[in-house]
């Protein structure tokens, strides 16, 4: 049995179904037989572009807002950095806030 991850993506709101099918392309988000799972939560990201940054967003030096989505979905071992190349692929912001969170199985 393969190991699992959580990857969980931070996106404007306009983005998060390219986002997600890109994911889900690469071969995440399968959950025994089911494909393309996932859970999405909106909220409020907040960032300050600074010199040398190049902001997709926003203006340097000033605090933007961004209503944004929050995917999580899970990726087999095999394919979590194929999923993570994919999802900066065609994501908007030019360094994408992510996590990787290994997980457990306590089931057996």
């Amino acid at each position: 049995m393969s190991k699992k991850y959580k990857l969980v993506v931070f996106v404007p709101i306009a983005y998060a179904e390219k986002v997600r099918e890109a994911i889900h392309e690469a071969g995440g988000g399968r959950m025994g037989n089911y494909s393309h799972c996932s859970f999405s939560s909106r909220g409020t990201g907040r960032f300050k572009p600074e010199k040398g940054a190049h902001p997709a967003f926003g203006e340097i030096g000033k605090v933007e807002e961004m209503e944004e989505e929050k995917i999580e979905i899970l990726c087999e071992e095999e394919i979590v950095e194929k999923a993570v190349y994919a999802m900066r692929k065609v994501h908007p912001y030019e360094k994408p806030a992510y996590d990787i969170y290994p997980l457990e199985d306590l089931n057996g």
